[in-house]
């Protein structure tokens, strides 16, 4: 039995909190084992700041709605979002938010609803979703929370509570297990998900902001290619090629699944998901877009075509040297710009 347990908003804003800490102490790793979808070892970078700045955003916000409170920091985090993996985790945070308005504590039976809304969200947010990944993740965790939340009858306890966050954080470890047979690069590797160890870190922050329990460090260093003396994985697998663009677009529905398909037509690894709340009186709404191209020119294009893009950021896919890509990201952010990924 779990001697105190705390789900209010204080406790989500911890939760953020604690998952920005324990990204930053293991982005070196997740840097190291991210080889799909492009190998460019940017992954822990990536699901750090934006999860950044989601915790900065919750930090600074006294609301008490649970809803109202995780949403802001996902939209701060879609804002913000860098590469694949961290727009991913926006769109999971945002969906996360929206089943949550209106309470102010947590739940076993609202941490199992809020987890589904977010599967379905990342899932629908990919023109192609594929197993193996954060995905994968997710969904295991969703569905280790539904079971649980089932088998515990509903029941609005902490007792409840704490067994959907445990049976969440066991499933998830063992779906991250299970990445490394799923794809055949990862296979070929000997490596676990990049991806998927990041969400799992996130998932594994919650259980200890609201449980006080954290994950092993024994646990992390059994996963294939995570231990620290393991080499930088990446570095072996043939360089990526192409451009990320991420831009910001207001469309309705109706354009915003034209661009899609024909992003997919160019680019790979296509995410498309709102920004914010549908405007019923103009019909549109804001839209995060990520692409992975050949020629952002001819992307680029194509969105405007449809709308006029905002916060456009660029990055090649090759993994850069860590050291040049600190010092472009700080001329960067002296001249005001966005960030590039």
């Amino acid at each position: 039995m779990h001697a105190k347990i705390a789900s209010n908003a204080t406790a989500m804003r911890r939760w953020l909190a604690d998952a920005e800490t324990v990204l930053a102490n293991h982005s070196d790793r997740l840097n190291a084992i991210n080889i799909f979808p492009v190998a460019d070892g940017d992954t822990g970078t990536n699901l750090y700041h934006t999860v950044r700045a989601a915790a900065l955003a919750a930090a600074g916000d006294p609301r008490t709605d649970l809803g109202e409170l995780l949403g802001g920091a996902g939209q701060a985090a879609m804002e913000e979002a860098w590469g694949n993996s961290g727009t991913l985790f926006a769109v999971f945070l945002d969906a996360f938010a929206a089943s949550l308005k209106g309470h102010t504590r947590l739940s076993g039976p609202l941490l199992a609803t809020a987890l589904h809304r977010a599967q379905i969200r990342a899932w629908s947010a990919l023109s192609e979703p594929v197993s193996g990944t954060m995905l994968s993740v997710l969904e295991a965790a969703a569905e280790g929370a539904a079971s649980t939340e089932a088998s515990e009858a509903g029941a609005d306890s902490n007792h409840a509570l704490a067994a959907v966050l445990d049976a969440v954080v066991e499933s998830a470890l063992g779906a991250v297990v299970d990445t490394e047979a799923q794809l055949g690069v990862l296979t070929s590797a000997r490596v676990v998900d990049a991806g998927g160890v990041g969400l799992l870190l996130v998932l594994a922050a919650l259980r200890s902001a609201v449980l006080g329990e954290g994950l092993a460090e024994d646990t992390l260093e059994a996963l294939h290619g995570f231990r620290v003396q393991d080499p930088h994985i990446h570095g072996d697998q043939p360089e990526a090629l192409g451009v990320e663009l991420m831009c910001t677009v207001t469309l309705s529905p109706l354009d915003a699944a034209g661009l899609r398909q024909r992003l997919d037509e160019i680019g790979d690894s296509v995410i498309m998901s709102p920004v914010g709340a549908f405007d019923d009186g103009s019909g549109v709404c804001r839209w995060r877009v990520h692409v992975h191209v050949a020629d952002p020119d001819d992307a680029l294009a194509l969105i405007r075509s449809v709308g006029e893009p905002e916060r456009v950021a660029f990055t090649e896919l090759h993994a850069a040297d860590p050291a040049a890509a600190d010092r472009r990201e700080a001329d960067r952010l002296a001249e005001g710009g966005p960030r590039a990924s």
